[in-house]
């Protein structure tokens, strides 16, 4: 028989028009099939309470220096012992984050050599890498926001506490100006579209309100200073912590599902008839500061994090959405954490090894880990407030091919053989006789190491093979399964 491979994760399409590839379970999408999705590994000590925003700057020198905000303080990773630093203003608590009713997170930016943090409730927080011991007010008497980002020379504020259909940018290259009319620093009012919901930064600028989508580019020597261009009617931000920036791409969740944005290029869909009616429906609508957006820098895939509706109430998610750009596939992930994003592990030489451990045998990261540590990558906040990289123990992993069968002919299942380096996993079919009925679930049955088949019986006509592989199980790839099966008769 030929190779059935697992396709592609798909739970908006019903079994009988597309044959459906639901259960795809905490594993990355290759080219040949599927790879293991890595747990996570922690290397810092624990905020004293829960993460509600994170970020990491480079200073000239390339040392990284990682920040992290709770509800009520700003802090600071000591680079040696991996430990958070208090660094909020003089020493004091902020106001908890919050925006229009709702739950909020900080946000971060870097210019130059400084390092901002903002949310609605407090004046903008600046941090000096090369002098500051703690975060200051920001001269200048800038507004208070909820979002922050950088456009080319200009530092950009959205989600504004004094006005929420407005965007302000600071003077060219002058973090200090905000007087409107000096040196380029103004602001701009929308009088339609909604709420500003954020603004993803880089050479160009998105606005996102709630129902339109703009691109504002700088035009030097125009007393416009920004050319401010609507790209969308009626379609805008549902979420404002889900928005990507991956290279040149940016991504982000509108209320008509998952989309894309290319450079220069308008709103792309990427979910629709894949995950797009599915994940809204599981989505915690009342949770969106638990639903952030982060790409893996190392890869070509970014991640939704997000609390579905059966997750526990608190502070943590419960889940991860995954999407492949290059490949243009979408995975789930079961993970709990508080906050995700892109971040590099800090950068130590052979004799600073010494102040974190005096035995090799004793670091919790290998030595390799710390010579690449400036290249940024995936990584979060778990529940227990500790940052780390998903670099430990695989993941248990679930693989189910689509469904297989037709009206005219049953199946004899006799057993399959996956096509996967995993040692040990177990397999199992699904059976039903007509579309319209309820899928049921064989018992699962170890692999024959011996042969390297999952052996079974049944008879039906419309089926499904899984594949089951443990948590901690050493393998690389699963590509499908060869089934053993004939067709029976008609009835």
């Amino acid at each position: 028989m030929p190779l059935i491979p697992f396709g592609e994760y798909r739970p908006d399409v019903s079994d009988y028009e597309g044959q459906a590839t639901r259960n795809i379970r905490n594993v990355i999408p290759r080219g040949d099939g599927y790879g293991p999705f890595p747990g996570l590994s922690t290397y810092t000590t624990a905020l004293p309470s829960a993460c509600r925003g994170a970020f990491y700057a480079l200073k000239s020198d390339g040392t990284v220096i990682t920040f992290a905000g709770t509800s009520d303080k700003l802090y600071r990773l000591n680079n040696t012992d991996f430990s958070w630093i208090d660094v909020s203003k003089g020493g004091g608590t902020y106001i908890a984050p919050t925006f229009g009713g709702q739950v909020a997170n900080w946000q971060f930016a870097q210019f130059g050599n400084l390092v901002f943090a903002t949310h609605a409730n407090t004046v903008l927080q600046v941090f000096d890498l090369s002098l500051s011991g703690a975060f200051a007010d920001c001269a200048g008497s800038p507004p208070q926001a909820a979002y922050i980002s950088v456009i080319g020379r200009f530092l950009v504020l959205s989600g504004l506490l004094s006005n929420q259909y407005r965007i302000h940018w600071s003077g060219l290259n002058a973090t200090t100006t905000w007087e409107s009319g000096t040196n380029s620093s103004d602001y701009q009012d929308f009088p339609d579209g909604g709420v500003v919901r954020g603004v993803a930064g880089g050479e160009h600028g998105i606005i996102f309100q709630d129902q339109a989508i703009r691109r504002m580019s700088y035009v030097p020597g125009s007393p416009l200073i920004f050319q401010i261009d609507r790209i969308t009617q009626d379609k805008g931000l549902y979420a404002p912590y889900s928005i990507v920036r991956a290279g040149e791409k940016i991504f982000f969740y509108a209320g008509q599902g998952f989309h894309k944005i290319e450079p220069g290029g308008v709103p792309e869909q990427i979910g629709r008839e894949k995950v797009d009616r599915t994940f809204l429906a599981d989505l915690d609508k009342s949770n969106l500061q638990l639903f952030i957006g982060a790409a893996d820098p190392r890869s070509t895939r970014v991640y939704w994090a997000y609390k579905s509706v059966s997750g526990a109430v608190g502070t943590v998610y419960d889940k991860l959405l995954g999407y492949d750009f290059l490949l243009d596939r979408f995975f789930p992930v079961s993970v709990t954490g508080e906050y995700l994003l892109g971040v590099s592990q800090t950068g130590l030489t052979l004799e600073n090894l010494d102040s974190i451990s005096s035995s090799l045998d004793a670091l919790t990261l290998s030595l390799d880990a710390y010579a690449t540590a400036v290249q940024p990558e995936i990584g979060q906040f778990d529940g227990s407030h500790a940052l780390g990289f998903f670099r430990g123990a695989n993941l248990e992993a679930t693989m189910e091919s689509a469904e297989q069968g037709t009206d005219e002919n049953r199946l004899i299942i006799r057993g399959f053989r996956p096509v996967t380096d995993a040692l040990a996993l177990y397999g199992s079919v699904s059976y039903r006789d007509t579309p319209s009925a309820p899928s049921a679930s064989a018992d699962e049955v170890a692999v024959n190491t011996r042969t390297g088949r999952c052996d079974l019986m049944r008879d039906t006509r419309y089926s499904r093979f899984k594949v089951r592989i443990p948590a901690a199980t050493t393998w690389t790839f699963c590509a499908g399964v060869v089934p053993d099966l004939t067709t029976g008769g008609t009835l």
